[in-house]
């Protein structure tokens, strides 16, 4: 059996994944605000690295845990509508890289059961 990771078309899917989903968020009036003051060249590189453990690829990832990365978006007013919207940009990145829906649902299940670390509940 697989893992999602080669299933999604290993490292080079996932990099191409993590550049368009940020294109996206950026141009995102609802959450790009998020990233005013993120330094986007190290956030991709994290992204990157964090997709890539989750999906059960190469174990690379040093960044915080979900509830402290994001302790101080929330302070800033991240909510459950922010946290759809991440879930709508990577399922409609996958699907243009051609992922299959099977996968790209078992991507958002995994985004949803993080969620109320990353919204510190």
């Amino acid at each position: 059996m697989s893992t999602l990771y080669e299933r999604l078309g290993g490292r080079a899917a996932v990099e191409a994944a993590v550049d368009i989903f940020y294109d996206k968020m950026l141009a995102d009036d609802r959450v790009n605000y998020f990233f005013d003051k993120t330094n986007m060249e190290v956030q991709v590189a994290k992204q990157k690295a964090f997709l890539t453990m989750v999906f059960d690829g190469p174990n690379n990832y040093t960044g915080l845990d979900m509830r402290n990365g994001h302790k101080h978006l929330v302070e800033r007013g991240l909510n459950d509508s922010h946290v759809d919207i991440v879930i709508e940009h990577l399922g409609n990145t996958l699907k243009e890289l051609g992922a299959a829906e099977a996968d790209i649902a078992e991507v958002a299940a995994i985004a949803n059961s993080v969620r109320d670390d990353v919204l510190n509940r």
